[in-house]
Order: structure tokens, then C-alpha cells, then sequence
């Protein structure tokens, strides 16, 4: 990690994810009545929970409109939830604006073209191996990790990493120190 983009990172206040692709695996489950599922992958929304004891805010971004992202936002105690809409840029600014947060301390997770504006107007950039190669030329981290299957955790524990939290928040959970 270079010395920039560490210091990026330890001046973020709202890290902010798409779902499809990067909080799942990227498939929409539809049944027979119509209703989408999605299933999300219990250690990311750990290291989701570990940024937000860290002081920083999550937000969740998404063009899909189900219901199964305000579940699992509501669990994972996350307030801010935009959803429903491709262009992702008027709600985000909005959601700056209310929280009085600079682009530049914000960082965007996504993986494929709508998050493209996010992801360039954040002070850092996050996605997934299997985003198209515009997406992965705008991130500054591709995470190793598969989505819907670690790739979140993994950014959370890097942005720990580099705000000399991670120590602390991996504590929390050993009950034997």
C-alpha cells in the first residue's frame, strides 16, 4: 500500500457499498411471485460492523430496490440505505451534504458501471475482480477476494489496517486477551 493512498484511508469518515456484485455474488434470485432474494456473506457484514466501531459511518448504494437489502442493512445497523436508482451520484451527494462530509474522506465500493461516479469523485476506490476493466482502472484496491464471499470484509480489514485499527477491532472478538 503506497504512502498516499494509506493516508487516504486514515482520513475516511463514510465508506459507502453496492450491493449486486460486491455485497452478493452478483446473482438476482427472483421466485415464482416475483420477489428478489439475495444472499449476503456473514463475515463481510462482521467487517462492516467493525468499521462502524471504528467511528466510520456505512452507507449502502444500490440500484436494486429490494426489500432484502433493508433487512440486512437494518442487521448490520447501517441507516444510511439508498436504493432504486442507477445514478447513484444525486443520493450520494445528498447523503454528504446531511452528514458534512467531504468527497474525499468518503471511499465507494462497487463493481460495475454505475458506480464509475462514486467511485471516481471518492478519495478511495474499491472493487472486485470480475468488475469490467473501466471499473478496475478506477479503483485503487481490487480486492482478492471473492463478492458476496469476503471481498468487503477484505476492504474493511485494509482500511483498518491503515488507520492502525485492525489490531483493536480483531481484539474485540478474542475473549482471551
Amino acid at each position: 500500500m503506497t504512502a498516499d493512498f494509506s493516508a487516504r484511508l486514515r482520513g475516511l469518515r463514510l465508506v459507502t457499498f453496492d450491493i449486486d456484485g460486491v455485497m452478493t455474488d452478483g446473482r438476482v434470485h427472483v421466485d415464482d411471485d416475483g420477489r428478489e432474494t439475495k444472499s449476503f456473506y456473514a463475515p463481510d457484514g462482521l467487517g462492516i460492523g467493525m468499521l462502524q466501531r471504528a467511528g466510520l459511518t456505512v452507507a449502502l448504494i444500490s440500484g436494486s430496490p429490494a426489500p432484502a437489502i433493508t433487512h440486512r442493512a437494518k442487521r448490520l445497523a447501517v441507516e444510511h440505505v439508498l436504493l432504486g436508482t442507477d445514478d447513484k451520484m444525486p443520493g450520494w451527494r445528498t447523503l454528504l451534504a446531511k452528514l458534512g462530509i467531504e468527497p474525499s474522506a468518503c471511499a465507494h465500493m462497487g463493481d460495475d458501471l454505475p458506480d464509475l461516479p462514486l467511485m471516481r469523485a471518492s478519495g478511495a476506490a474499491f472493487t472486485v475482480a470480475h468488475a469490467p476493466a473501466i471499473v478496475r482502472a478506477a479503483a485503487d484496491h481490487v480486492a482478492r477476494a471473492a463478492p458476496g464471499g469476503g471481498a468487503v470484509r477484505e476492504v474493511c480489514e485494509l482500511i483498518l489496517e491503515a488507520r492502525g485499527t485492525l489490531a483493536d477491532a480483531l481484539a474485540h472478538y478474542d475473549r482471551a486477551s
